[in-house]
């Protein structure tokens, strides 16, 4: 079993926290574990709450009219999750986030992220940096499928994220992709 992706793994890096400061941050993390399924936001309401994964995946999505879903993104152990705008802005947003497969997060809400903002002056600049990298890689995942097929859509999904097509249930998967479930079913037979 591999082990949880440590957030103090994820905060060092930058080097801009003293241990103090590390250790005052990381105390005011909230353990959560969430089933498959589960919803940590609520579409058309404001996401209060950050996310770094331990383990499992969550997924960005929206509901559209009729109870279509469309999966924006994903996110795994090590990385953070929220909907960023609604999060910093405290707007309602159509997008909400949900466990993707059995999860367990470290939940931090914004009021109190705006309280150690006040108590750890390089706060900002950790968080800014935390978000721009998460925006990169969230770049980068994109410009992969940009202008391709299904077929290829799904080899640059097996090829960046394996863990994602292996633990996220198939219409998840499909709503990401742009595809329907039973087109998916088809190019993993292809695929096998």
């Amino acid at each position: 079993m591999a082990t949880c992706p440590s957030l103090l793994d994820a905060f060092t890096p930058f080097g801009l926290l003293s241990a103090a400061a590390l250790c005052k941050l990381l105390a005011a993390w909230e353990v959560r574990t969430v089933a498959e399924g589960e919803s940590l936001s609520a579409p058309g309401a404001v996401c209060r709450e950050a996310f770094f994964i331990q383990q499992g995946v969550l997924r960005v999505v929206a509901r559209l009219p009729r109870g279509r879903e469309v999966t924006h993104s994903f996110r795994r152990e090590g990385q953070f999750c929220t909907v960023l705008a609604s999060f910093e802005q405290l707007a309602p947003t159509p997008l909400y986030i949900q466990a993707a497969c059995p999860a367990r997060v470290l939940a931090l809400d914004k009021s109190r992220l705006d309280e150690l903002v006040q108590q750890i002056p390089p706060l900002p600049g950790l968080v800014a940096q935390l978000i721009q990298q998460e925006l990169l890689d969230k770049l980068h995942t994109q410009r992969a499928y940009a202008g391709l097929d299904a077929q290829a859509r799904y080899q640059v999904l097996l090829h960046h994220q394996p863990e994602v097509a292996q633990r996220v249930p198939q219409h998840m998967l499909a709503s990401y992709l742009g595809i329907t479930p039973q087109s998916l079913s088809r190019l993993r037979k292809a695929n096998c």
